[in-house]
C-alpha cells in the first residue's frame, strides 16, 4: 500500500493527447490533479462492491472530481474486481474521455455524467446488476426499507421503464437522452430500479454509495424472505428512515475501513 502511495501520490488526470472517442474537436479538458488517497479509494470500491456480490464481472461506481465538477471518474471498461489505478479515467458530464489512451470505455457511462449533471448534491454513483434486487423492477411489490440499516430506502424507490424514455432497446443506457431520462426517474431519491437491468445507487461520498449499494441488495433478500413468511410487514416510516441515515451518515467509515481492508488484502 506504501509503494502504491508513493508511485500515485498526486498523480494528476491529465489532458487527452491521443485520438479515438469522445467528439469531434477538442478534447475536455483535465480538472485537475487528482489525489492518490481518492484514487485508492476508487479502486477499493470497485473491488468492495465485487467482494459482496454487488458487482461482478459487469457494472461500474464513480466519483466526481473534487476540484472540479464537471468532471467524473471512473475506470475503463474492466471487471470491477481487477480495476487498478492505471485503469481510472476522467470523464466530463458529456461522458467524454479526457486521455482515452486507447483504452475501452463503459458503454453505460452516460448513467453517471447525466445524473451528477442533474444532482449536484451527488459525489459518488454506482450502476450494478445486483441480483436480489432484480425482481423488484419487474413486480408490481415496491422495495421498501425493511430495516435501520437501509433507511435511505425509506424515501421511496423509484423504477426506471426504459420503454417509457425510448421505447424497445437493448436496455442499455448508452447515449446522454437515456441518461437525462434515469436522473428523471431517480430525482432526489438514493436508489432507482431500472426495470428488468439493475439498480442505481447515489451518495454525497464514495464511503457511503459503496454502504447504500451493499445495503440495497441485503434489503432486497431481506423483504423476500419477509414477503415468504406470509401476512403483513411492518416497514420503516419515512421518518424513522432519515433519523437512521444520520446514523449510518456519520459511521460509514467503520465497515468502510473493514472493507478496504480486506479488499486489498486479496490482491
Amino acid at each position: 500500500m506504501h509503494l502504491f502511495r508513493s508511485l500515485f501520490h498526486l498523480a494528476p488526470i491529465t489532458r487527452a493527447v491521443s485520438a479515438g472517442g469522445g467528439k469531434a474537436g477538442a478534447k475536455p479538458a483535465s480538472g485537475g490533479p487528482v489525489d492518490a488517497a481518492l484514487i485508492e479509494d476508487l479502486v477499493a470500491a470497485n473491488r468492495i462492491l465485487a467482494d459482496h456480490g454487488v458487482l461482478d464481472g459487469f457494472g461500474h461506481v464513480s466519483v466526481r472530481h473534487p476540484k472540479n465538477p464537471e468532471r467524473y471518474l471512473i475506470s475503463c471498461s474492466r471487471a470491477p474486481e481487477l480495476v487498478c489505478a492505471d485503469d481510472i479515467m476522467e470523464f466530463d458530464l458529456d461522458s467524454d474521455p479526457v486521455d482515452q489512451r486507447g483504452r475501452s470505455m463503459y458503454l453505460e457511462r452516460f448513467i453517471h455524467g447525466e445524473i451528477y449533471r442533474a444532482r449536484p448534491d451527488i459525489n459518488a454513483v454506482v450502476h450494478s446488476h445486483s441480483p436480489s434486487v432484480i425482481p423488484f423492477s419487474v413486480s408490481s411489490v415496491p422495495m421498501r426499507a425493511l430495516y435501520n440499516m437501509s433507511g435511505f430506502l425509506a424515501r421511496g424507490v423509484p423504477v426506471f421503464e426504459i420503454r417509457d424514455a425510448a421505447g424497445m432497446t437493448d436496455m442499455l443506457v448508452r447515449e446522454p437522452a437515456l441518461g437525462r431520462a434515469l436522473a428523471t426517474s431517480l430525482a432526489d431519491k438514493s436508489v432507482a430500479l431500472m426495470r428488468g437491468h439493475g439498480n442505481v445507487v447515489v451518495a454525497p461520498t464514495l464511503p457511503l454509495v459503496v454502504y447504500r449499494a451493499i445495503y440495497t441488495e441485503m434489503n432486497a433478500k431481506l423483504q423476500v424472505q419477509a414477503i415468504g413468511l406470509g401476512g403483513s410487514i411492518n416497514y420503516l416510516d419515512p421518518e424513522e428512515g432519515v433519523k437512521t441515515e444520520l446514523v449510518t451518515n456519520s459511521t460509514v467509515v467503520r465497515p468502510w475501513e473493514l472493507w478496504k481492508k480486506r479488499a486489498f488484502a486479496k490482491k
